[in-house]
């Protein structure tokens, strides 16, 4: 029921914030259209917690802060290596394995290593994800660690279990 909820004031904000419409009748047909279209979702059998992560939005408003900051330094080493006379980058490939259990929070964790420049998630394959990084001295699989801590709380709203 929350999900529904949840995506019915999703949608809602989302068609006001597209319209800014408040004549009476322009108002009873965007909540025809929410109505309708939260009706259909829930028919077809597709509103999951994935599929409407809504009730998480604190969790991603945590960890935005923290990923903007990672961002911040690595753009910095990046561009350090950029401005640099000479090219020091040592281009590596790691297999990172991660905790996270649902889609969503291998989804947000691959988004975030992606996002993160000088990295980039080439492949996502069950619990494990195969990551480019020009650093070969910061792209361990143990410096992945904390991203992925954070992604699954942010996701799923508790780190998950190593080893399980």
């Amino acid at each position: 029921m929350s999900y529904v909820f949840s995506l019915a004031i999703a949608l809602t904000l989302f068609w006001f914030g597209m319209s800014f419409m408040t004549k009476p009748l322009i108002l009873i047909l965007g909540v025809i259209s929410v109505a309708l279209t939260v009706t259909l979702v829930g028919r077809l059998g597709l509103l999951d917690r994935e599929t409407a992560p809504y009730h998480r939005i604190f969790a991603f408003i945590r960890y935005a802060p923290w990923l903007i900051g990672e961002i911040i330094k690595s753009n910095w080493k990046v561009l350090k290596a950029i401005l640099s006379p000479e090219l020091d980058i040592h281009p590596t490939l790691v297999k990172v394995r991660t905790t996270c259990k649902s889609d969503l929070a291998k989804v947000v964790f691959a988004n975030s290593i992606t996002l993160t420049p000088g990295t980039v998630t080439l492949r996502v394959e069950d619990d494990f994800m195969l990551v480019h990084g020009l650093y070969e001295v910061d792209s361990e699989p143990e410096d992945f660690a904390e991203m992925d801590r954070r992604a699954s709380i942010a996701a799923d709203g508790k780190p998950a279990q190593k080893g399980k």
